[in-house]
């Protein structure tokens, strides 16, 4: 059995994308880039770029001879606890992540260029099937006609700062799409969630590249690794709402007390102590049966995500009342992490869903 604990590479990885993201993604940048002019677009460029060309991190998945750091979904896993901490405006998880996977099942010359600029921060890429799609769940297609797509698609996470898209079309392939080509309109979308906005892409005799005729199995692979590591970044917004409302409930005071020595608070910060850490065990090991390859890689996803999207939004709700008056205000923080975690409730498959798959993967059926 693997080790779950943090190794020492992994701690100084943590340790420098968390002294990054203090330099260049406090709260106040943040906010600044969530009330930002549409034109300016959903993400932080220069954070994005810091990440990817400065240290290497949209490559941590792609084969060192592709020009990736070869490491393995562990090493993902930290940094999303980090960007989750942040809720850094990047597109990490949705192109570093699930483009990147779903392109490493594909094989191929054009899978490996495309990976070869993912890895570099050269591209930015998307996976065109809807946020809240589950791994195995069916997902809508656009049609091809002559080597060209028609349709459109709704939901698409990061689409907006997307350079590629991996479409799947109705012939059962799927095919890399780059936005910046006349056939091709994103239209952003309002979504709860302004640190990872949705749009719809509409397609209209767009030039494409085929990467794969086996779509279900690319799809599946991407969409799997993308809920699994989501718990890792769901691991860290709870972190972040559990350690500020300690901090702040030491500091607030009521009747010449610090409100945090109260009991009925001191119960539910205990209760949801338990909860966080009990969400990094699952959090660690759905990103280990990853880096191992485990035959329980489906059952570790299906369980991490079954259990730390709950855990995430008490998280944040219990944060935002327990800040108080201050908690409500636009200016402090915690509604960010609030929209994150309810947006992240529902992306790649529910609670619900995912409980639904597990109990068909250990063979224990509901009543």
């Amino acid at each position: 059995m693997s080790d779950l604990l943090y190794s020492e590479e992994e701690e100084a990885l943590r340790r420098a994308v968390r002294d990054l993201l203090a330099d260049r993604c406090d709260a106040a940048t943040v906010l600044a880039r969530a009330e930002a002019p549409a034109a300016e677009g959903p993400h932080d460029r220069e954070l994005w770029k810091a990440l990817t060309e400065g240290m290497g991190l949209a490559g941590l998945l792609v084969p060192e001879e592709l020009g990736g750091q070869g490491a393995t979904h562990r090493e993902a896993a930290v940094v999303l606890e980090e960007l989750g901490r942040a809720v850094a405006p990047v597109p990490y998880l949705t192109s570093a992540v699930v483009a990147t996977e779903t392109l490493l099942a594909c094989g191929g010359s054009e899978a490996a260029e495309l990976l070869s600029a993912l890895a570099a921060g050269r591209m930015v890429g998307a996976l065109a099937v809807g946020l809240a799609a589950a791994p195995g769940a069916p997902f809508p297609a656009v049609r091809q006609e002559a080597g060209t797509l028609h349709g459109e698609l709704t939901g698409i996470a990061d689409a907006a700062g997307a350079d590629i898209l991996l479409v799947p079309a109705d012939d059962g392939a799927l095919y890399a799409v780059h936005t910046a080509q006349d056939g091709v309109t994103v239209t952003p979308r309002t979504s709860l969630d302004l640190t990872r906005p949705l749009a719809a892409v509409t397609f209209e005799a767009a030039a494409a590249r085929e990467l794969t005729r086996d779509t279900d199995a690319a799809v599946r692979r991407g969409l799997r690794a993308g809920a699994a590591l989501l718990a890792s970044e769901q691991l860290g917004v709870a972190e972040w709402c559990l350690t500020e409302t300690v901090r702040y409930t030491k500091e607030r005071h009521q009747f010449n007390r610090p409100v945090g020595s109260f009991q009925a608070l001191k119960h539910r910060l205990a209760e949801l102590w338990l909860g966080v850490v009990n969400t990094r065990a699952a959090a660690r090991n759905a990103a280990d049966a990853l880096a191992t390859v485990s035959a329980d890689a489906d059952v570790a996803a299906a369980l991490a995500q079954a259990y730390a999207a709950p855990v995430a939004v008490h998280a944040a709700e219990e944060a935002l009342q327990l800040h108080g008056g201050i908690g409500m205000t636009w200016e402090h923080p915690v509604h960010l992490y609030l929209k994150r975690a309810k947006a992240d409730s529902i992306a790649y498959g529910t609670a619900g869903r995912h409980r639904d798959a597990l109990a068909g993967l250990v063979d224990l059926q509901a009543p």
